[in-house]
């Protein structure tokens, strides 16, 4: 079993954002994070799921992913990315990060944890660290193209 916990950041909603993550399997211990110029917490939050899931090498592994965000979670297991599928994503945003979402999501066997955000739980802390710092390195953002070419 892969245990996955993941943060999202955004300072100004929108604005410079990033995402950190834990991958965690047995003695295996990754993280990764990434910043970005001009985002949203929740496309954040999203993109920390997808991240971890696109570093498994295998299909069909069992994963546990820990997240404090309620829209990333209750999309997923209230069925809603579903709905909003069938209906062209007409008026919800990030449709461009929920369909790479699905692809890799249903790859495996994902099973969601809500954690309370900011409330001591060290894997949870951490990622939210990790976040914060790559959306304060300007000199390694990325452009959140998803997010820039949806707000012109």
């Amino acid at each position: 079993m892969i245990e996955l916990y993941t943060d999202g950041a955004s300072s100004g909603n929108p604005g410079p954002g990033g995402y950190g993550v834990i991958l965690r399997s047995g003695p295996h211990y990754k993280e990764l994070s990434q910043g970005f110029r001009k985002t949203t917490n929740n496309r954040m939050e999203l993109l920390a799921v997808i991240t971890g899931l696109e570093a498994l090498r295998k299909p069909g592994q069992d994963v546990v992913v820990y997240s404090d965000s309620k829209y990333v979670i209750d999309a997923v297991e209230k069925g809603w990315v579903h709905g909003w599928v069938r209906k062209g994503f007409a008026g919800k945003k990030n449709k461009d990060l929920w369909m790479r979402f699905l692809k890799i999501y249903n790859l495996h066997r994902v099973r969601f944890v809500w954690v309370k955000g900011h409330a001591g739980h060290p894997e949870n802390e951490r990622c939210d660290q990790l976040a914060v710092q790559a959306s304060l390195n300007s000199s390694q953002w990325l452009i959140d193209g998803g997010f820039e070419s949806a707000a012109v």
